[in-house]
């Protein structure tokens, strides 16, 4: 089993889409859906943010 924290996040191709949805969508309902899943995920749009950015500097 995983020891890494980062293991409890989703895929980082799926948190690139949630991004997408909530930046770049022109329905209220899926820039919504994409900030809820974020959230969800990470516990705050800043977080979820730190992560991308970790991710993407790899």
């Amino acid at each position: 089993m995983p020891q890494s924290s980062e293991a409890q996040y989703p895929p980082l191709p799926l948190i690139q889409t949630w991004v997408w949805m909530m930046t770049e969508s022109n329905s209220p309902e899926i820039q919504q859906k994409g900030q809820y899943n974020l959230i969800s995920s990470f516990g705050s749009l800043a977080k979820a943010n730190e992560y991308i950015v970790k991710q993407l500097s790899k």
